[in-house]
């Protein structure tokens, strides 16, 4: 206890201890019961007898001590947390959830506020819905082989640092996961996403596939070879691994020599011809989506419901799709990309867009909290067929012939530092 007192003497600590501490550390040691009184009867100096002392009451043990060491390490615990606090490590207010709830991670800039459109929603009639929305540079994924994922957000809210910690039972992706642009490569926080398992809108595997365009150009390449040029109008699309094998063309004043950029980039990179578009674009641009362009409503034809149809079936399916063309001023079209659960939202019908999409991922998550009550329990043991020997040497019974039983399958053990088997992996043979 002395020990203790000179290390809490620091005045910084001592002024956080709760009131009355001190006076319980400084309080005295309980007094020793005197020692019990024989019972032998004593003759007196006048020769008569004694009568014999009567026993003592049974000694009570001192019930203060456990209750005072208890209270010592649970004031400890207190001054530690209130210091942290006070020094601004951890965060003292703490959110008030419901008890059930489904937490739905959406990745998106914080201006579309998607928590209103979730509002009163309901999974299964039972579930509230809490939405979590970030960035994907204000998010950071830990997820375990049996099936977690943590997610820990740092964003501001009104000038403020919130952080906070949540195991996401949905994702929706509204951002690029992907872009040439420095600090801007999100993909392992997708590999962590489908590492943990956690369902998303669109895949997490269209997701990966989407980051890379010449990847997903392919798909489109295989679209047009089956359905022909008439109906898949594809632009012309070059691809070049590196800059050793891109030209230099000879018109320099409208096409600049871009290899040595490329060079340092050490990437790939695509060429496509320029389409003189009949879209009308107010800035000046050549590029008619730079700047400000005059929008034009258009009616959803057979023609370019095929496409986004067809483009929809790519790397196993796509919820939310878009397609995007380039109407020349030939009068013919030219389809130049696939787009996911990113694609933006223009025109008038953004809101009504949005509540479609919430309206979407309100279905799936039903589905998928659907799927998960009906899964079977996966076993928490598995008992080995084989006996076990010396640290972990795996005893077969032996068949007829004397020889050992040919192995099911294999059967891996994990050993801890002692060396001795702590039990059991199973895992599938090839």
């Amino acid at each position: 206890m002395n020990y203790l007192r000179r290390r809490l003497s620091d005045s910084t600590f001592i002024s956080n201890l709760p009131n009355g501490y001190m006076t319980d550390l400084q309080r005295p040691d309980p007094a020793q019961p005197p020692p019990p009184a024989s019972t032998t009867p004593v003759k007196s100096p006048t020769g008569g007898p004694t009568p014999p002392a009567t026993s003592p009451a049974p000694e009570r043990k001192p019930q203060q001590s456990q209750s005072t060491g208890a209270g010592f390490f649970s004031s400890i615990t207190n001054v530690v947390k209130q210091t942290a606090a006070s020094a601004g490590l951890v965060e003292q207010t703490q959110i008030t959830t419901p008890k059930k709830f489904k937490i739905l991670l959406v990745i998106d800039e914080p201006q579309q506020e998607w928590a209103k459109l979730f509002r009163g929603k309901k999974v299964h009639g039972d579930y509230d819905i809490k939405v979590e929305q970030a960035e994907f540079s204000e998010i950071n994924v830990m997820a375990h082989a049996n099936g977690t994922c943590n997610v820990n957000m740092q964003v501001f809210r009104n000038g403020t640092k919130v952080v906070r910690s949540f195991k996401p039972d949905f994702v929706l992706i509204r951002q690029h996961a992907f872009s040439m642009t420095q600090n801007e490569d999100f993909r392992n926080l997708i590999i962590g996403l489908q590492y943990g398992g956690v369902p998303s809108i669109n895949s997490l595997e269209s997701i990966y596939n989407l980051c890379d365009k010449p990847w997903a150009f392919a798909q489109l390449i295989n679209t047009h070879r089956k359905l022909g040029a008439e109906k898949f109008p594809l632009i012309e699309q070059t691809f070049y691994p590196n800059y050793k094998e891109m030209v230099k063309v000879d018109n320099h004043s409208k096409f600049q020599d871009i290899a040595s950029v490329v060079a340092l980039t050490q990437t790939y990179t695509t060429t496509e011809p320029l389409i003189d578009s009949k879209r009308t674009s107010i800035s000046g641009n050549w590029k008619t989506n730079t700047g400000s362009a005059m929008l034009e409503q258009v009616a959803m034809t057979d023609r370019y419901k095929l496409w986004v149809d067809t483009c929809s079936e790519i790397f196993g399916g796509l919820d939310i799709c878009a397609v995007k063309a380039i109407h020349g001023k030939d009068g013919r079209d030219y389809i130049t990309e696939v787009a996911g659960s990113s694609m933006p939202l223009v025109g008038e019908h953004q809101a009504e867009d949005r509540q479609l999409i919430a309206d979407m991922v309100l279905a799936k998550i039903n589905q998928s909290a659907e799927k998960e009550a009906n899964a079977p329990q996966r076993p928490t043991t598995i008992q080995p067929s084989q006996g076990v020997g010396q640290k972990g040497e795996i005893v077969g019974e032996p068949s007829k012939n004397g020889a050992g039983r040919p192995p099911q399958g294999c059967l891996q053990y994990i050993l801890d530092c002692n060396g001795v088997a702590v039990g059991p992996k199973p895992v599938q043979a090839n």
